[in-house]
């Protein structure tokens, strides 16, 4: 304390100089000093490496921007996205002749948003739009641009931009977009409605809640689905037979099982394919040169048993799952849950097997149930894994101790297989009367308006003439249900 109180002193009957030396000079040497040392360290991450350039020499931006060949990569060598690969030949075919396009008045999108989830090719239609178009490719990491410019204001988009541009026509490829802040967005505007840079954008995230509007109403979103598994097997069968960059010249083989395990279990995800595919090739025995669901096994563990096509372990897995929760045991439906994302079954369609199992099974004899359900979907879909594991399992549970009735869903499918076989007509008093001149063919006419009558109910038909009398719905005295039955049998 002492100490304290004679630096505190020392500093108040010091010259104003030397206060302002310790208060102010000080912390800003101390900051400029930090900040030197990390912009060293961000340049030393973004400098250079084969077959990449800096936009504007060194020293001028830290954006890694990398200008690559692409001449060689083709729509062709893009497996799957055949709706997005047209959308984007219309892009190719401008490039190679606007004049055609203005001739006829033609207008063609300033940018391009590809969004779909990880792995289904965003980057190489890209580079297969500027492979097509014979067009120079650049391209940034929205997340090594925020990484690297934090703080440092939309200004060094606009100097990369400005010097893309000296070498339009080109494409301007936009890794991550969602991750520009909404300064950083705008910044592009004038570049992409001025038309001499396409602009193409990925994002895995919602584009209507990550990409200011001015600049989304001027792009072209074309959305990207997961791969399909054969997709994924003609990129693996691919990487199996380059010599180049693949496993060509080795002689590496994968079994026909292993091949359909591994297309499966990539879940759409072309490089959770090829990254397990590297490891499976790693796990080879000495000697050995072809990959079997055993070494697959070795890489992923017992996740690829329910992919296991003889044994129909998939389905046979849900078909236990449903019957648990149907039958009201809570523990053998918490069991197969278990086994269900030990596999790496997908949370969504886990979640959409209990909501239909809400509604068929529980019903009306417990409403709640469903609302449950369907809250532990969104719950599931928002969390993710592995928490989501957690609203999951009290839907299972609740829905497996509720009382149980079918009557909506046996009545669903009976009306509908009469449906089928019976051509009924609406009766009149039932039809729509709101327009003139609905009165003179009847419609409308000796409707009882049900509110106008104590309890809000008044005996009329419903049903058309030909199925007076049929009953679809027939309620169980179980749960809630109970009280609907008794309101029923009080009408009838």
């Amino acid at each position: 304390d002492a100490g304290a109180q004679f630096s505190s002193e020392l500093v108040e009957q010091g010259s104003p100089v030397l206060s302002f030396l310790i208060w102010f000079a000080l912390p800003i040497l101390l900051f400029s000093f930090i900040g030197n040392q990390m912009n060293k360290k961000l340049m030393e991450k973004a400098g250079g490496g084969p077959g990449s350039m800096m936009f504007g020499g060194a020293g001028k931006s830290n954006a890694k921007v990398y200008v690559q060949s692409t001449h060689g990569i083709r729509f062709a060598d893009v497996a799957g996205e055949d709706e997005a690969k047209e959308n984007l030949q219309e892009i190719v075919d401008y490039l190679h002749d606007p004049g055609k396009y203005e001739s006829i008045g033609a207008s063609m999108p300033k940018g391009i948003l590809l969004v779909g989830p990880p792995g289904t090719g965003k980057t190489l239609l890209a580079k297969a739009v500027a492979g097509e178009a014979n067009v120079p490719f650049f391209s940034i990491s929205g997340s090594d641009f925020v990484e690297m410019f934090v703080g440092m204001g939309a200004s060094k988009v606009r100097d990369l931009f400005k010097q893309a541009k000296e070498k339009a026509p080109c494409i301007v490829f936009i890794d991550e977009i969602h991750r520009f802040n909404k300064a950083q967005q705008d910044v592009l505007l004038p570049y992409v409605e001025n038309g001499t840079i396409i602009l193409i954008g990925a994002t895995t995230e919602n584009p209507f809640f990550e990409i200011n509007s001015p600049l989304l109403s001027r792009m072209k979103v074309i959305r990207l689905e997961h791969l399909t598994a054969d997709g994924i097997k003609k990129i693996l069968e691919r990487a199996l037979t380059d010599k180049e960059k693949g496993y060509g010249s080795e002689g590496i083989t994968v079994t026909a099982e292993a091949l359909e395990a591994l297309a499966d279990f990539a879940g759409g995800d072309a490089r959770v394919a090829l990254n397990l595919l590297e490891q499976a090739e790693f796990m080879l025995p000495d000697g050995s040169k072809e990959i079997t669901m055993d070494v697959l096994r070795s890489v992923a563990g017992n996740a690829l048993q329910r992919y296991d096509k003889k044994g129909d372990y998939h389905y046979d897995i849900v078909s236990a799952f449903i019957k648990s929760m149907r039958g009201s045991d809570a523990d053998a439906a918490l069991h197969y849950l278990a086994r269900m994302l030990e596999g790496g079954e997908d949370v969504r369609f886990i979640a959409r097997r209990i909501v239909i199992c809400a509604a068929e099974d529980v019903g009306n004899a417990d409403p709640q149930a469903l609302v449950v359900a369907n809250a532990a979907a969104q719950a599931a879909h928002f969390v993710g894994l592995p928490e989501a594991q957690i609203p999951l399992a009290q839907a299972v549970c609740y829905i497996a101790n509720a009382p149980k009735s079918n009557s909506c869903y046996m009545g669903i499918f009976n009306a509908r297989q009469e449906v089928r076989s019976i051509n009924t007509r609406v009766p009149k008093h039932l039809r729509d009367a709101h327009y003139p001149g609905a009165k003179q063919f009847g419609h409308g006419l000796g409707y009882k308006y049900p509110h106008d009558y104590p309890g809000g109910w008044v005996e009329q038909q419903y049903l058309p003439d030909e199925l007076v009398g049929h009953k679809y719905y027939y309620p169980k005295d179980i749960g809630e249900e109970s009280r609907l039955l008794k309101k029923k049998n009080e009408k009838d």
